[in-house]
């Protein structure tokens, strides 16, 4: 049986949780009347959350949750056995495309590969499990960071290194794609890091709405019709869904 619910507690959660959901930071008088307390007392929560390190304030009275607060997840999601969960929808996107499955997470400005499945099919891709790849220029890692943008778009203006003809190197044009990304719920990279190779990969949320991995598949480009782009970026689309909603029991 659940005990009374601290009021107090309770109501100081729910402000690192709304601060957790602005990463451009938010004022005090907003973030009262986004939770429907009063000023005076949110204010109150505020103050006491900065003295115990969960909370920052910069110069524009703006409030951020804190790397402490970053860090109690990442804690939390090293405990989590995300390629043991992900290996069902992994298996289900093998048998229906034949193709290698990757699950990948973020590692700076990279994609890192935790899980794979290899391809079925004598021609194929080959990326190792623990390989990684540039986030802006492979399905998962354009997934990724299509759900990270505001905070990584401002490192990557000098980082978008060319590796193939099609590779976008354009931070205006990279603005375009992450939208378009974060409209369709997929990211295709049409051999803009390795020429000849197709990937199409979907975002993996958490229980809190975090983006905290991508899966995706990835082929020779021979292999891919434009029919069958359309037909697996389904696939992937509805693996990912499957999988955010498992984390989501969790």
């Amino acid at each position: 049986m659940v005990g009374k619910v601290d009021s107090t507690l309770s109501k100081g959660l729910s402000i690192l949780e709304a601060l957790a959901a602005e990463p451009k930071g938010i004022g005090v008088s907003e973030l009262a009347r986004n939770l429907e307390l009063t000023k005076s007392n949110t204010f109150r929560l505020l103050q006491t959350l900065i003295a115990v390190g969960y909370v920052t304030q910069d110069a524009n009275k703006q409030y951020f949750a804190s790397m402490k607060t970053w860090k109690i997840g990442q804690m939390i999601m090293e405990k989590l056995d995300l390629p043991g969960l992900s290996i069902s929808q992994m298996q289900y996107l093998s048998s229906m495309t034949g193709e290698a499955v990757y699950l990948a997470v973020l590692d700076g400005l990279s994609t890192l590969y935790i899980e794979k499945i290899e391809s079925t099919k004598a021609v194929r891709t080959y990326t190792p499990k623990g390989g990684n790849a540039p986030i802006h220029c492979v399905a998962t890692g354009k997934a990724l960071l299509a759900f990270h943008y505001d905070t990584l778009r401002e490192k990557l203006i000098d980082n978008l290194t060319l590796y193939t003809d099609k590779t976008i190197t354009s931070i205006e044009v990279l603005d375009k794609e992450v939208d378009t990304i974060k409209a369709q719920g997929v990211a295709i990279d049409r051999g803009e890091y390795r020429a000849e190779v197709l990937s199409i990969a979907a975002p993996v949320f958490s229980a809190n709405n975090d983006v905290i991995a991508a899966i995706g598949v990835s082929a020779p480009a021979i292999n891919v019709s434009e029919d069958d782009i359309e037909n697996m970026s389904r696939t992937v689309i509805l693996a990912a869904q499957s999988l955010s909603n498992t984390l989501k029991d969790i």
